[in-house]
């Protein structure tokens, strides 16, 4: 499967934006998806996750509360909702596809092209 991401841009501390991120090709309700991001100096790190129906989202520690993953099957397309952000939410986001459940940069085979977030204080 093949990702485009887009939203990303600049934004004051405590507003929102929201990423999408489009899939290509069928079988897109297979893949459990999920949002990374990568600050400057760091390691790419886990954000959120939703399964196959979107019925189940799973969240990193850093964003819990503030972050909401959603999918629309036919539409292809996964969003991150995010709100009340922060100068440390600055990074380049990447949604990604896996065929599991998991946190783990390993389990995702699929990777987007990554788009800016950058929250000014």
């Amino acid at each position: 499967v093949q990702l485009q991401a887009s939203g990303g841009g600049l934004v004051q501390a405590g507003g929102s934006l929201r990423l999408s991120c489009v899939a290509s090709g069928r079988m897109f309700s297979s893949y459990v998806m999920g949002w990374f991001r990568q600050a400057p100096g760091k390691e790419r790190e886990f954000v959120a996750g939703i399964n196959w129906s979107g019925g189940g989202a799973y969240y990193g520690d850093s964003v819990k509360g503030r972050f909401t993953i959603s999918r629309d099957n036919a539409k292809n397309t996964v969003y991150l909702q995010m709100n009340s952000l922060k100068p440390e939410d600055t990074a380049v986001y990447y949604c990604a596809a896996s065929r599991r459940v998991s946190r783990a940069l390993a389990d995702f085979g699929s990777w987007g092209q990554g788009t800016l977030v950058t929250v000014s204080s």
